[in-house]
């Protein structure tokens, strides 16, 4: 990519030539000029026209996910500065997820918060404006503060704080709308960068007339649409359209080969695509942001607030295809079946667990089950299914099924068991009294750790806001001599791992620390919270658990 970007001139108020900084996965077309300190965060889309001049005020900062638009100017008076979201003084501060749209002029000293949109040439000079603000077109925002989550109409003229502070707030249909325009432009962002790469779109246009796929919509007629893409194969593709079909939003996560061993997945940028084409554009975004990791794809049921068919997609050696014979599921079917080269496919257990079963055999551990219901799940008494003797992972999963099947309606977990050490390395729930979860992604442990069982207790704790599944982590916490404490973070701060300790709970009660807990959960509504064990003696953490989201 030819990027026209020059370092700042020298000046009589600066001489240190500074250059743009820009991420690798971000896209500035070449007919953009960037000039001086302009730091530019991942997956930012820069459009033809567009000058962000550096070279007065300095410097200028873009976050993620964000999209300037053709036309836009984006500069700065050498005197006056606004101060960022990590306390640094900038003369324009542009936040995540924020449309600055065509023609549209940033001057600083500028603050543009996360999840904003800015019109076609509306102004911003000298003047802050709060997260989650929708400025329409033909505006003049200037020497004010905007408070967050405010509207200012088509041709307003802010100049006054006590205009600034009668604004309406946006509504929720403004913000579906902005969250489209970011979304729109990350597949765009994605298709830019696949034009660039021959290898890339080669096979597009040697394919465009051969990838056609049939489908049944909801009505039960069929339609017929054209779908290409270099990274996905039709199988994937299929199981894109089938989700959507169903009201499944997609959802996309990562991992490097080191996490991948505890499950420590993280998000792709969310996709709020409601077409096959735009949804494929965010989930091959994905892949090439985070080649050389594992990337799922998985659908997700709002109404039940659960995943839906979770497949792996890419690997570090290179892509695959998913699973290899999707078909539209009426319903969750239990089968197995192994090929020659050791795969496993299953239609109950997700591809990563059968990964993990494989990673544990190949590193000498033992596999085992456990099944416990739902009135003993909250006392932690879970009792063994049958000691399983393979270490072939298709005889493995045969008898995890088995488990499964025999005790339908109760919870089921299979266990990693270190033969030498005489230690658990891993417990994952598969098996739900409600339906079938591939993974609870709560480990107790990673491989390397301390892990603890399960002991009986004869005090329960209840909780009218915590479900038995927390309540039972934390007495096995307890039970295992590890102390219990808790985190919180904001929407912004939770991309950045900033997470703020929530205090000390001292006592080992379990009543207390659910009470505590709970007393958390009340006070940082809006917020994510998560309960974390801790060893005291290896001072290090053996569980983090997100148990509340905004």
């Amino acid at each position: 990519m030819a990027v026209r970007s020059t370092a700042a001139p020298p000046t009589p108020w600066s001489r240190n030539l500074a250059e743009p900084q820009i991420h690798q996965t971000a896209y500035i077309h070449s007919f953009s000029n960037i000039i001086g300190d302009v730091f530019v965060s991942p997956n930012v889309i820069v459009a033809p026209g567009t000058s962000i001049r550096a070279d007065e005020g300095t410097p200028f900062y873009i976050g993620e996910n964000t999209n300037i638009q053709d036309g836009v100017v984006i500069h700065g008076l050498e005197e006056g500065r606004v101060v960022g979201d990590d306390q640094q003084e900038y003369s324009v501060w542009i936040g995540d997820n924020t449309c600055i749209t065509h023609m549209a002029l940033i001057h600083g000293p500028a603050y543009v918060g996360d999840d904003c949109f800015i019109g076609f040439r509306s102004t911003v000079f000298n003047a802050r404006v709060g997260a989650g603000c929708i400025i329409m077109m033909h505006a003049l925002i200037e020497n004010v503060e905007i408070p967050p989550g405010k509207y200012i109409p088509s041709g307003a003229i802010i100049t006054t704080q006590q205009q600034a502070d009668r604004l309406p707030d946006v509504q929720a249909d403004d913000k579906q709308f902005a969250q489209h325009v970011v979304g729109i432009n990350q597949a765009l962002r994605a298709g830019y960068l696949c034009a660039q790469d021959n290898k890339c779109i080669a096979p597009i246009r040697d394919e465009m007339n051969k990838s056609s796929y049939t489908s049944t919509n909801l009505n039960g007629f069929e339609r017929s649409s054209t779908v290409s893409s270099s990274r996905l194969d039709a199988t994937a593709v299929d199981q894109v359209r089938y989700l959507l079909q169903q009201g499944y939003k997609i959802g996309t996560e990562h991992v490097d080969e080191r996490r991948f061993r505890t499950g420590s997945w993280a998000s792709c940028t969310a996709i709020e695509a409601k077409t096959l084409d735009q949804a494929i554009a965010a989930v091959e975004s994905c892949l090439i942001d985070h080649s050389g990791e594992y990337v799922r794809l998985f659908g997700i049921d709002t109404k039940d607030r659960r995943r839906v068919l979770e497949t792996i997609i890419q690997r570090p050696n290179g892509v695959v295809q998913g699973v290899s014979s999707f078909k539209a599921p009426a319903r969750q079917t239990t089968s197995y079946s192994s090929n020659g080269n050791g795969s496993v496919s299953c239609g109950s257990i997700a591809t990563e667990t059968i990964d993990q079963i494989r990673q544990l055999l190949a590193g000498g551990f033992r596999i085992g089950t456990e099944h416990v219901d739902e009135r003993r799940f909250r006392t932690g008494s879970w009792q063994s299914c049958q000691p399983i003797d393979s270490n072939a992972p298709n005889e493995v999963v045969a008898a995890l099924e088995e488990c499964m099947v025999t005790h339908q309606g109760e919870y089921v977990r299979f266990i990693g068991i270190d033969p030498k050490a005489k230690r658990r390395v891993l417990e994952t729930i598969i098996q739900r009294p409600n339906g079938v979860v591939a993974s609870s992604g709560r480990t107790t442990s990673a491989v390397s750790q301390s892990s603890y069982s399960a002991s009986n207790s004869s005090y329960t704790a209840t909780s009218s806001r915590l479900d038995s599944e927390v309540v039972g982590q934390v007495r096995q916490l307890l039970a295992g001599g590890f102390k219990i404490s808790a985190e919180h973070v904001d929407k912004r701060r939770f991309r950045t791992g900033s997470w703020s300790s929530c205090g000390q709970i001292g006592s080992n009660s379990e009543g207390d620390i659910v009470a505590a807990l709970e007393s958390y959960l009340t006070e940082y509504p809006g917020e994510y919270v998560r309960v974390v064990g801790i060893d005291p003696k290896a001072k290090c953490r053996v569980l983090e658990t997100i148990i509340q989201r905004p």
